[in-house]
């Protein structure tokens, strides 16, 4: 038979346990216990406790940190709080209003914040954790007032009220909730051994309240019991809400006795590993829940059996004659009760103490009570801050983290335990159960709406992690569930609830736009995951519409924070609206470059997300720039969400560097199938990461590339930090039909639906540059040529094969005109566009082969010298704007 060794010294915080309670997996148990040293000699493959004999005892470990089982942790928590004040001193109250409603209250399920949050994210989970907490919070005062109520109530009957019902409860109440603090201050150890004294005292009230039913007694019939009869049975079963009370109004009261059913599992982090399974075991198998509800089922039995609804109290009401206008079931057993039925003392619409009144030894009955308010009010003092206390640690709302920290070995939130008896105090003031409950219900129907939600979420994500052992689940159930308790809040109160859903949006809404940096495997991730899936195959399957059509960028940038300019300009127009790759090419040793590879994706993608960088980032190992290229191209992206667009940066040191780079660097714009941009960007780092003002985009657009030189710019004025400036046309055109050309530009805009503020007309574009341009631009090229005019033809032509970057006489010649265009483009750039946030404008593109890379190079030089950052960008001619929606 397999050992298994005993864990005694398997230690989690908080936080682990809360994800362990999702569903850990085998990797990850057996990570954890490889970590942790076992007792006895079971190290090692020894021979330990058979499997069917594991022990069932936890011991603290060497640092003194105490971790309790299920009967402390699980048990006698889930008893205390179910069995708790709604059961002694509400209970008889929600029978005389309508004792068969009690049967749709028993069907309710309860929740904790690590279900929700590891299940739906931190955008719910940190919502309904402070929710969650403050609705324990609130209960403490719940249950404090509860045990005041009663104590007043023997104070009356003793005729020693200190100045009036109200106060005295708010007196008693914050007295008792400063002793409370201190037992749990004193710590979870002390707490715990108080809740088990406080568990025998109140099953022996629960007996002794069985036991009176059974003694009938004649002194007890003025005041409305009289035993089981069928009579009053029959009476209480139909409905009789009073004073306003509706069937929703009386079940928000009822509703915080089911709220006790995950005592347990609020104070996780202080259970032992190997009970969470058990904790698990306990909410889920309806046999737990059964037997504690069948407390409830007894108890509405028999007083609904036992005690009419009203009574005077006065024995003189016994019937001596009959009454024939007396049908009540009092009057059939000889009591006429009519005379006060609109302000009784006694029966069970009018005192709270009818199980002490029934019960054989009524004492017994109030220790019951105080048993079971002070230990409900011991347990929510304990569990809201370690709601709290686990929420914090999340760091999900960093101004809370103050109350993150803990002390002393068991690591209790004592920052948190004063909060909580500052939130109950304030509650305490008000001194009156019926108000208190409906609040705590609101709270604790939307946590469990989401406990339902999550389930039904987590199915609908399909994740693999996702297995539910339940036999009878179903996913649709869970949803009716998360449903039917937004429903009941709205019933119970409408503008509570509606508070209630504003206060937890707004949350969302805050860590939405926060995005903490939290990865727990959440449905939301995996849904999300799921619907990108989807949508990405069903897009396969579309064509191409110009309407549709978007920049899908691959940016050469290397390592994504080296260019920032060439970053965030791109991102201002692909954000929300288009893809954005970041393509990074690792060069060198293999081996090196692929430990490299891997470190730097998750490094650069978490780079980009903290950045609020839209955008992928995607390595490749190649031995060139020019492999290294073609491989991103054909890549990079999946399925339609392939890049469409070449963004490169301006190689600025051209002149300085092995011309075979440069050769390079302009063999990805001919083997790119994409649109090309090419931007000189690299001196403006800041620039486009802040707001641009009131200053123009000029776009110069000397070749109809199917319209991205002119979406491009429309998509950046879309943008918030673009907003506030205005397109600028530039055309070329001719001297005599500038007018002309003009209008015809301004239609093709309108049509295009682009605004813009001014269109020129450059009918001098072709004009001869200035001598000493050109003067400059020869300068500039003169080491890169090859003056083979000069040099015996063999030489020159060896000279041509071993550098082929090198510019010839006769392509000089030949392409004259155009490296004149080029020259008086930039003069003319400068005299309108110096100003400018950024030019936008054609890129000229030679064929592949006919021009050398040095004169190319020079050609770009040329033209961006001296200028604002400047867009060069070529489409492949296809249309990307249309006329048409």
């Amino acid at each position: 038979m397999d050992a298994v060794p005993r864990i005694d010294h398997y230690r989690h915080t908080a936080a682990d346990l809360g994800e362990k309670l999702i569903r850990p997996s085998l990797a990850e148990l057996h990570d954890e216990l490889d970590k942790e040293p076992f007792e006895d000699g079971y190290a090692n493959g020894e021979e330990g406790t058979p499997a069917g004999e594991a022990t069932a005892t936890y011991t603290p470990d060497s640092k003194g940190v105490v971790k309790f089982g299920w009967i402390k942790g699980v048990l006698v928590r889930c008893m205390l709080n179910i069995w708790g004040v709604m059961l002694f001193i509400r209970l008889s109250w929600i029978v005389g209003q309508w004792f068969f409603c009690l049967f749709y209250f028993f069907f309710l399920s309860g929740g904790a914040y690590y279900l929700i949050s590891r299940s739906l994210g931190p955008e719910f989970g940190g919502a309904i954790g402070l929710i969650f907490a403050f609705a324990n919070a609130v209960a403490v005062a719940m249950y404090v007032v509860g045990f005041a109520e009663t104590v007043v109530e023997l104070l009356k009957e003793n005729g020693t009220l200190m100045v009036d019902e109200m106060n005295d409860i708010r007196i008693i109440g914050a007295i008792t909730v400063v002793i409370l603090l201190g037992i749990s201050v004193a710590g979870m150890e002390w707490e715990a051994k108080a809740q088990i004294v406080l568990l025998v005292i109140l099953i022996l009230a629960i007996g002794d309240f069985v036991i009176g039913t059974f003694i009938p007694l004649d002194s007890k019939k003025p005041k409305g019991f009289f035993g089981y009869k069928a009579e009053i049975f029959m009476e209480n079963f139909g409905p009789d809400f009073r004073q306003e009370e509706t069937f929703f109004s009386v079940f928000a009261i009822f509703f915080p006795a089911a709220t006790g059913i995950l005592a347990g599992a609020n104070i996780s982090g202080d259970l032992a590993y190997a009970y969470i399974k058990k904790e698990l075991n306990l909410i889920c198998v309806l046999k737990f829940r059964f037997s504690l509800l069948m407390t409830f089922f007894m108890i509405v039995s028999t007083l609904g059996s036992c005690v009419v609804r009203d009574a005077t109290g006065n024995i003189n009401n016994t019937i001596v004659t009959e009454l024939t206008n007396c049908t009540t079931a009092a009057c059939k057993l000889n009591y006429d009760f009519s005379s006060c039925q609109a302000g009784c003392q006694y029966g069970l619409m009018n005192n709270f103490q009818v199980m002490s009144m029934v019960s054989g030894f009524a004492p017994l009955i109030s220790a019951g009570i105080f048993s079971a308010t002070l230990s409900s009010a011991l347990a929510s003092l304990v569990s809201a801050p370690k709601i709290f206390q686990a929420l914090c640690k999340d760091n999900i709302y960093p101004g809370f983290q103050m109350f993150a920290k803990g002390y002393g070995k068991n690591n209790e939130p004592l920052r948190g335990y004063l909060l909580t008896f500052l939130i109950a105090l304030g509650f305490i003031l008000i001194a009156e159960l019926n108000v208190i409950a409906p609040i705590i219900s609101n709270f604790f129907l939307a946590s469990y709406a989401l406990i339902n939600f999550s389930v039904f979420h987590a199915s609908l994500a399909k994740s693999p992690g996702w297995r539910p052992a339940f036999k009878y689940y179903n996913m649709w159930i869970s949803l009716v569930g998360a449903i039917l308790c937004c429903i009941v809040m709205f019933v119970i109160n409408w503008w509570a609830a509606l508070l209630t859903y504003v206060i937890v949006l707004g949350l969302y809404i805050y860590v939405t736009y926060k995005k903490p940096d939290v990865n727990w495997g959440s449905s939301t991730q995996a849904l999300t995951y799921l619907n990108a899936l989807q949508h990405s195959i069903r897009l396969s399957g579309v064509e191409d519409h110009v309407k549709n059509f978007r920049p899908q960028c691959l940016i050469m940038t290397g390592a994504p924070n080296a260019r920032p300019a060439l970053l965030h300009l791109v991102h201002a127009f692909t954000k929300n609206v288009g893809l954005m790759i970041c393509g990074h090419i690792h060069m060198g040793p293999r081996r090196q470059a692929m430990k490299e590879l891997s470190t730097d994706l998750a490094k650069y993608q978490r780079w980009l997300i903290k950045n609020k960088m839209k955008a992928f980032y995607a390595p490749v190992h190649a031995e060139d720039l020019r492999d290294g290229g073609q491989y991103l191209m054909q890549a990079a992206g999946l399925g339609r969400m392939r890049p469409n667009t070449l963004v490169v940066g301006f190689k600025k040191n051209w002149r300085q560097v092995d011309m075979r780079d440069v050769e390079t660097y302009i063999n990805l714009f001919h083997q790119s199938p994409l649109n090309l941009a090419d931007q000189r960007l690299l001196d403006a780092s800041t620039q486009f990461q802040k707001k641009q003002g009131k200053s123009n985009i000029d776009v110069w657009w000397l070749f109809d590339d199917g319209g991205l030189t002119l979406l491009i710019p429309y998509l950046l004025t879309t943008k918030k930090k673009w907003k506030d400036c205005k397109i600028r046309v530039f055309i070329g055109g001719k001297i005599n039909r500038i007018d002309h050309d003009r209008r015809a530009m301004a239609t093709l805009l309108s049509k295009f639906r682009i605004d813009f503020s001014d269109i020129m007309v450059l009918g001098d574009i072709n004009t001869k540059p200035k001598k000493e341009n050109i003067a400059g631009f020869e300068e500039m090229i003169e080491p890169f040529r090859l003056h083979e005019d000069d040099k015996e033809q063999e030489v020159a032509d060896k000279m041509k094969e071993d550098e082929p970057w090198r510019i010839t006489d006769n392509e000089l010649e030949l392409y004259k005109t155009k490296t004149y265009r080029q020259i008086r483009l930039n003069e003319l750039l400068k005299e309108h566009s110096s100003t400018a946030n950024i030019i936008v404008m054609s890129l000229p593109v030679a064929r592949k082969g006919a021009v050398s890379s040095a004169l190319y190079m020079a050609w770009l030089e040329a033209l961006s010298k001296d200028l604002p950052p400047i867009l060069l960008v070529r489409g492949n001619h296809q249309s990307v704007l249309t006329f048409y929606s």
